[in-house]
């Protein structure tokens, strides 16, 4: 099939390379690029980061006007709107068929050929099984699921929280600290995905535990490493620019917090890290905070 590419960063040429891999004619745009190169295109990956992925959509307005898919591979919401990515492609292009693609997967384990397992969702499983099978390779092995919106949410809420992994690490609080914010932030992530619809196993699944336990445990993390920063002493300026690339974390951290409490969900982790990140306050006094928090039973 030829299976267009948007966004030539490192997550977009790695797709494109397993695209290339599974034997298919891959055309990679960049920003600056004619858009009006991907009209031909049977299938489209977008690894754009979040908060740009309308703009691009709307460069192809005028030129995607058929009912072909699109495979998300962004994670994060869009902060004017709160729309997750599926939702602002639904809004911008009505016609193609969105599609998630998320998982616990750095862009350099997959490029040399190191195993890695994510999950493909799509409105309908037989569609998501479809380009599953198109797209897996050996070492690169998607499974099935029918239920974007709880692949969404695992794939952005996981960054803010490993935000706060990192921030525990920079300041030396210890490896039982890290495990203790992993899993009450992936407590957090299943209220939260359940208050919005999405099914409770999508979360114990890649999307959700897996990427959750990788991206707050290793200095791969753009948003781990920003949140290394921070506890480290930098300012969130000085974390931004020290970072490899975009920290989407950072970018979605203000909407999700919004979101939560507009829908009465309790994230005390995701509200430390909307603290730290957006009103400048001392990571000590938020972790503090967290520490100071009343004794409950731990499920309720």
């Amino acid at each position: 099939m030829r299976i267009g590419v948007l966004g030539a960063g490192a997550w977009g040429t790695a797709l494109a390379h397993v695209a290339r891999s599974a034997g298919h004619e891959v055309q990679v745009w960049s920003r600056g690029g004619p858009l009006e190169a991907l009209g031909r295109a049977q299938g489209l990956i977008l690894a754009v980061p979040a908060q740009g992925v309308r703009e691009v959509l709307l460069g192809l307005k005028s030129i995607v006007t058929n009912a072909i898919p699109l495979i998300i591979g962004a994670k994060g919401i869009e902060r004017g709107s709160g729309l997750f990515m599926n939702e602002v492609v639904a809004e911008v292009l009505p016609a193609v068929e969105p599609m998630v693609l998320s998982g616990p997967s750095f862009a350099a384990d997959v490029m040399t050929g190191l195993p890695t397992a994510v999950v493909l969702a799509a409105g309908k499983i037989s569609h998501a099984h479809q380009w599953a099978e198109a797209l897996s390779l050996p070492h690169f092995r998607i499974y099935a699921s029918d239920d974007v919106k709880g692949v969404e949410i695992g794939g952005a809420l996981k960054n803010v929280l490993a935000i706060a992994c990192g921030i525990s690490d920079g300041r030396a609080l210890g490896d039982s600290a890290r495990a203790a914010l992993t899993t009450r932030g992936f407590a957090e992530l299943t209220r939260f995905a359940g208050k919005m619809g999405a099914k409770p196993e999508t979360l114990m699944g890649l999307s959700g535990l897996g990427d959750l336990l990788l991206t707050c445990s290793s200095a791969q993390s753009r948003n781990y490493s920003f949140g290394f920063a921070l506890g480290e002493g930098k300012t969130v300026e000085q974390a931004l620019a020290a970072s490899r690339g975009v920290v989407e974390g950072a970018a979605t951290v203000k909407i999700a917090q919004a979101l939560a409490r507009r829908h009465g969900v309790d994230m005390p982790i995701v509200d430390a890290v909307h603290a730290i990140v957006d009103e400048g306050k001392a990571p000590g006094q938020e972790i503090a905070k967290l520490l100071a928090r009343p004794l409950r039973a731990e499920i309720t």
